[in-house]
This record gives structure tokens, C-alpha cells and sequence, in this order.
């Protein structure tokens, strides 16, 4: 695996002055399974990896979000004293020319390969939504590897949808063929103000610059290729197929839950509910808060997260 500086010019027709990059990140590339990885960096240029500041891996969340998007607000805080890397999965942002399959135990994987790519054994991995489905899958699959968990909001603890009736209709939507999907995607990518609207408790907690890159994902011509592709891995017709709840005491990581009290995309109940059964898990519920707490309250997140990772063995 090799490392690469990103070239100047234009990925996907946008250029890269017009790109959203977090304060703080500088943007590398990995090659990877025939295509190659954007992963934003943050932190020390040479950090040691023998001091007790552990790395911090991000998984952003589904949609039309990348790397740049859910974590603009604290990359640069969080990265202030210890490596930060924040990759673009499979069919989000800038990554390109990797299979994207939505395969959670695959997409696991390559979160691991991206901290070897950078010589690290043990790290903190961060989750956001569906980021934090993979996050747990990578604590499942490398436990060795996983000093500490942050799932935000996270998908893959639920038994089905909100009734059975919204379970089979998204269950039937995603199996529509790639140019009916695509094409309703693109369709979406006008209310995309209404859906970032939805997705926070106050609106006016999003930055322009984070609605413009949102909206700049969502008007690609394979907008929505990655969430559409764990939509089809993860839903089933009459329940989810990616539940992780009935297995959730295996996770024996240290684990920090952040979640919006306001949520309205992903029940808090799922997160008290995963708390219960995992025997070194705390959760923290924020009131005021909807589903992308690192955008709506970027305070208590560093808070918690800082203080969560710094207590680590």
C-alpha cells in the first residue's frame, strides 16, 4: 500500500480550490484494491506512536456526507495533539475506482487498512450514523487493534424501521435498478436544504460551507452509489439485516455513545438499549440535539470524545 499526495486538477468535475477541506486536514491518498483511498490527516507531521495520545479514526455517515462534512466542526480541535484520519469510504467524496459493495465487514477492513497504511497497531475509531455500524464492525473484526469506540448516532442496532410498512417500502426502493436510483438521487440532491434541515434540531447550526458541499455530493453523477449499496446489504423486506443489537455484549472495547436526544433519523433508544448490554459502554444523551451532534454541538463532542480517549489503557 502506498501513499500518494493528492495532484492538482479537478476529481469529479470540482475543483480542488472549491472542495470543502476541514481547518486543520491536509488531504493524502492511499492506494487501495485497484483504485485509491481520500484520507484527511490531522496532527502531529511525525507523532509517537509510544506516547499515550491514541489516534483517532473517523467514519463519517451515509447520505450524500464525506469525510470533509460531518467532521469540519471539530477536526482540527480533535487533532491538535495526536494523528487524526478521516477517510472517504467507498462511493463517497473523492475516493475512486474501489468496488463499493455497502459489505460492512469489508468496509471494516479497509478502515484497518487505512491506520496500517500509517504504521499504526491501536487506535480509537469514531462513527458517525452508518459510520458507527462499521465502527463497531471494526471492534468486532480487530478487537486487538481498538483501544476505544465513539459511536454517534449509530445505525446497525435496530431490528427493523419504524413500522413494517416503512421497512418494506425502503426494503422495495432500494432494489430499484442503478439508473432509477441514481436518477431519484440526483432528483433528491433539490430538497437537499430540507433534508440537512431535518437531520438537526436548530438549522442554523449548519455552515454554508458544509450545506454547499452536501449539495455538491449529492449533484454527482453517482450520487448516493455508497449509501445506496449498504442500503441494499442492510435492508431486508420485513426486518434489517444489519442488526447488531443481539450481539452487542460482544463488544468489550471501551465505548463512548453520543446521542441527540432530538434525533429524529436514529431512535436514542437503540443506543440505550446497546449500553445495557455492553459491559464497558456509557452513553451521552444531549438535549437540544438532532442526529449530526458533531455539527449541531461541537463542544460536548470534544469534551466528551477528549476525555473518553485521554482515559484509555
Amino acid at each position: 500500500m502506498i501513499m500518494v499526495r493528492a495532484p492538482l486538477g479537478c476529481r469529479y468535475g470540482v475543483p480542488m480550490a472549491n472542495r470543502l477541506l476541514p481547518p486543520g486536514a491536509t488531504e493524502t491518498w492511499l492506494e487501495h484494491g485497484g483504485g485509491r483511498i481520500r484520507i484527511l490527516r490531522g496532527g502531529p507531521l511525525d507523532p509517537d506512536p509510544r506516547t499515550d495520545k491514541h489516534p483517532i479514526l473517523l467514519i463519517h455517515g451515509g447520505g450524500y456526507d464525506n469525510a470533509a462534512i460531518s467532521w469540519f466542526k471539530i477536526f482540527e480541535p480533535l487533532s491538535q495533539d495526536r494523528l487524526v484520519l478521516a477517510p472517504d469510504l467507498p462511493g463517497f467524496g473523492y475516493t475512486e475506482g474501489i468496488p463499493v459493495t455497502g459489505d460492512v465487514d469489508q468496509l471494516a477492513d479497509l478502515i484497518l487498512a487505512v491506520a496500517r497504511s500509517y504504521g499504526l497497531t491501536r487506535f480509537a475509531v469514531a462513527g458517525i450514523s452508518m459510520g458507527g455500524d462499521i465502527a463497531m464492525h471494526v471492534a468486532l473484526r480487530h478487537a486487538v487493534a481498538v483501544a476505544g469506540l465513539i459511536l454517534i448516532a449509530p445505525g446497525g442496532l435496530a431490528e427493523r424501521l419504524k413500522s413494517r410498512t416503512a421497512q418494506f417500502g425502503a426494503w422495495l426502493a432500494a432494489q430499484l435498478p442503478d439508473p432509477i436510483l441514481y436518477g431519484l438521487s440526483r432528483r433528491t440532491a433539490r430538497f437537499v436544504d430540507s433534508y440537512l434541515d431535518r437531520m438537526v434540531y436548530d438549522p442554523s447550526t449548519i455552515d454554508d460551507s458544509v450545506r454547499a458541499e452536501f449539495a455538491r455530493e449529492a449533484e454527482r453523477k453517482d450520487a448516493g452509489v455508497g449509501y445506496g449499496r449498504y442500503n441494499q446489504a442492510s435492508l431486508g423486506p420485513f426486518k434489517m439485516r444489519n442488526n447488531l443489537l443481539p450481539n452487542a455484549y460482544r463488544i468489550t472495547t471501551p465505548t463512548l455513545f453520543l446521542h441527540g436526544a432530538d434525533d429524529r433519523l436514529v431512535d436514542p433508544a437503540n443506543s440505550i438499549a446497546a449500553v445495557e448490554v455492553m459491559p464497558r459502554a456509557e452513553l451521552v444523551l444531549v438535549s437540544q440535539c438532532g442526529h449530526w451532534l458533531p455539527i449541531e454541538a461541537p463542544d460536548i463532542f470534544l469534551s466528551e470524545v477528549l476525555d473518553f480517549v485521554v482515559a484509555l489503557p
